[in-house]
């Protein structure tokens, strides 16, 4: 069964002894999950050869299609689509095709009815092109088109008086010597007694049909307003928007092996399962098209889907979270790492094609080589790799190298790229009028400009790029903390330490703030108490940068011991009160949240609660964390929800955070996903009030590809020239697997 969700079979939830409020304290990796991924098939170079408009699966699992140009097939195990070579007086648009119990195709086009059996092809006699809809029965073989109906029971088709509209879309046996026929006036029932027609509004959503299937005694009947179920001639319900159906534009609905319900939209197409559940598959991570003609299946349970860009596979195979750590662990040292060692995503040539593809700089290298430094320690921590450490090593040395290459006393550069890059770069220098100034200054009155982004280093090897912002600072020093803690030898702490000391000696050097080769400020490197507390320029920052400045400092007098660093952060908390600051975070003016803040947030609380030995100060931290985690629950964000776990001392949130693990697509590439042409979800402004977001979390496997700086809520996202790296991933598996909350 394809499900999106399986976390009742994927492995084994336990309870075991806990502090936190989940019963489910540790995720058994042992029974696997069905890992869905697709395949495109693009059919040819012309928009008739890609508009798919029928799809069959034969018994040797050759896929065969009906299309604009005629019928093609593709053979198993080849990826090329070969046409159907007919006499040149026959060739011509195709419509429809079909595969009966004994493994003969059957071909609708303009000309009439074609066979493909015991591999010759032949034009079956009787009927009157063109033939636009082909149904295989116990009877024989059902021909429908504008011309009327025929049935084939031997050698040729003999023509049928039904009494149905020549519009017919589909046609399904009833298993009764019938069929059902779906058409633009309505339903058909017909056989050797007649036929009767439905199309009023309380039998069906809409008299507009393209396609129907039958389980048991139940009719699936999809068209404009969506799916009527009907049931001796009665609608039993409808699925529509409201039900989870994303478009009222419903193209077909196929019943899969293992009796789930697919329908095909204009926006994807949509699985219903027994459970009541409901999966989504749309956006070109899964589809070559959204808009869905029709499904097939085959012996294995995977889906053929025709699109109007051609044919999409939707496959599985059997994972374990850790089967999937390799996957990724593997497109990680792959495309993923540059030097010095430097972890971030890669520019494609071609959107999604991961064969051809170039680093690149991105303003956060640092911030999510931080990410991956604290990666490695939680896999050396669990594992004790020597690999680990060795890579753990070589993250933290890059991320010393930032601040070593700008040859300032802790000021540190963004990203640094070789030189031979000038060219290429992101965020290239420029230059600002007088009259740019002016303009920048009206729409933020903090701006800065920078104007020289990009500096050469002294042994002119490197190009290293200026204005490190707040973010990168809190990436970097958690990514130290969990270093010095899981993972660094006795010689790499002592590095470590010295590193921390000389970043939190810049920011006391200059009144808490982080200076640039200009001798001013980076853009949003400031936490001191005459900006926070007295500009009111600052004030969306208060709360957010006190809680900065505060861990940085406990870091500092962590691995140091040296009293400077705590005399720094009582000061900050008795003189200027931080620690207030800090408190009114819960209480930010919602015109001021941006979902990058709660990243950050979840970086710098392990520091806080840990690295505290004041009770006081740490039942604060604690009750701090525990509110903002209340806030935090709906976003499912495994991140979080370890690092919380971490933090506290608790196992909570398992179920979320394993859901997002399981269901994460093997795709890493950027697509562009558009949710505000989905008709089952409801356009808002929460949680950032200024951003269009969607009323429903979307499953990992239909948002947009992760950075958890990124908020999860987004409507519309994507960029098809970039794959992330998969850090995203490995993070909280890996801490996950540390906190014995995965085994």
């Amino acid at each position: 069964m394809l499900l999106f969700c399986l976390l009742q079979v994927n492995g084994a939830f336990s309870q075991q002894a806990s502090t936190g409020v989940s019963t489910q304290a540790m995720y058994k990796d042992e029974k696997g999950f069905l890992q869905e991924y697709h395949e495109g098939y693009p059919v040819g170079s012309t928009p008739a050869e890609n508009n798919v408009k029928s799809i069959a699966v034969d018994k040797q699992s050759n896929v065969w299609i009906a299309t604009g140009a005629g019928v093609f097939i593709k053979k198993t195990g080849e990826t090329a689509w070969l046409p159907i070579q007919l006499n040149d007086e026959d060739k011509g648009p195709a419509f429809a095709v079909a595969v009966d119990e004994k493994g003969t195709v059957w071909m609708g086009t303009w000309k009439g009815v074609f066979q493909f059996t015991n591999n010759m092809l032949r034009q079956v006699t009787g009927t009157v092109g063109p033939i636009s809809v082909i149904c295989t029965a116990n009877e024989g073989v059902y021909a429908l088109g504008p011309n009327g109906v025929w049935l084939c029971t031997g050698d040729s088709f003999t023509k049928k008086d039904l009494a149905i509209a020549r519009s017919v879309r589909s046609a399904v046996s009833d298993g009764k010597q019938g069929i059902w026929v779906a058409s633009d006036v309505g339903l058909y029932h017909a056989n050797n007694q007649g036929s009767t027609h439905f199309y009023k509004p309380d039998v069906l959503l809409s008299a507009g049909l393209k396609g129907l299937a039958m389980q048991g005694q139940q009719v699936f009947v999809a068209g404009l307003g969506g799916i009527s179920v009907l049931k001796n001639g009665q609608r039993q319900r409808v699925i529509t928007p409201q039900q989870g159906c994303p478009s009222i534009f419903t193209n077909c609905v196929k019943i899969s092996p293992d009796g789930t319900l697919w329908v095909g939209t204009k926006v994807g197409l949509v699985r219903f399962y027994a459970d009541g559940k409901h999966s989504l598959r749309f956006s070109r991570r899964w589809l070559l098209d959204d808009h869905v003609n029709d499904i097939a299946f085959d012996a294995n349970g995977n889906a053929w889907v025709a699109t109007e860009q051609g044919v999409s596979a939707i496959k599985h195979r059997k994972m374990t979270l850790a089967t999937k750590q390799d996957f990724f662990y593997d497109v990680m040292m792959r495309r993923h790492i540059r030097q010095p060692w430097i972890a971030g995503q890669c520019h494609l040539q071609n959107p999604g094609d991961t064969a051809h593809f170039t680093p690149e700089d991105d303003d956060n290298d640092g911030e999510y080589t931080g990410n991956y430094l604290a990666m490695e320690s939680f896999r050396y921590a669990t594992t004790n790799s020597a690999d680990a450490r060795e890579k753990a090593k070589k993250a933290f040395h890059f991320l010393q190298q930032l601040r070593e290459v700008t040859g300032g006393d802790g000021f540190f550069a963004r990203t640094i790229v070789p030189v031979e890059w000038q060219n290429t770069v992101h965020d290239t220098n420029v230059v600002y009028s007088e009259r740019d100034r002016a303009q920048e200054l009206v729409n933020e009155p903090r701006f800065k400009p920078v104007e020289v982004r990009w500096h050469t280093s002294g042994d002119g090897k490197w190009l290293w790029k200026g204005d490190a912002s707040s973010d990168e600072w809190c990436g970097h020093m958690m990514g130290y903390y969990f270093y010095y803690t899981l993972a660094a030898d006795a010689a790499e702490k002592a590095l470590v330490r010295k590193h921390v000391a000389t970043l939190a000696d810049h920011l006391i050097a200059h009144n808490f703030s982080m200076m640039d080769v200009d001798g001013t400020h980076t853009r949003w490197g400031v936490w001191s108490p005459e900006s926070l507390n007295r500009d009111p320029e600052w004030l969306q920052d208060r709360s957010e940068n006190s809680m900065e400045l505060l861990a940085f400092l406990k870091l500092a007098y962590y691995v140091t011991n040296d009293e400077k660093y705590q005399q720094q952060y009582l000061h900050l908390i008795k003189d200027e009160h931080y620690l207030d600051n800090m408190a009114a975070l819960v209480e930010q003016n919602p015109a001021w949240f941006i979902y990058f803040d709660v990243t950050m947030q979840a970086y710098l609380y392990p520091i806080l609660l840990h690295c505290e030995k004041d009770p006081q100060l740490l039942i604060f931290y604690q009750k701090h964390m525990d509110n903002w985690m209340q806030n935090r629950r709906g976003d499912k964000n495994p991140l979080l929800n370890f690092l919380y776990c971490y933090a506290r001392g608790k196992k909570t949130e398992l179920a979320a955070s394993v859901e997002f693990l399981v269901d994460t697509p093997l795709d890493l590439v950027d697509w562009p996903i558009d949710h505000t042409k989905r008709e089952d979800i409801r356009l808002v402004h929460t949680p950032m009030l200024d951003a269009v977001q969607v009323n429903e979390l979307p499953p990992a496997s239909i948002r947009g590809t992760v950075r958890w700086d990124k908020n999860p809520w987004e409507a519309v996202s994507g960029n098809p020239y970039v794959e992330r790296e998969p850090v995203f991933w490995l993070y909280p598996y890996w801490m996950g697997r540390y906190l014995k909350m995965i085994e």
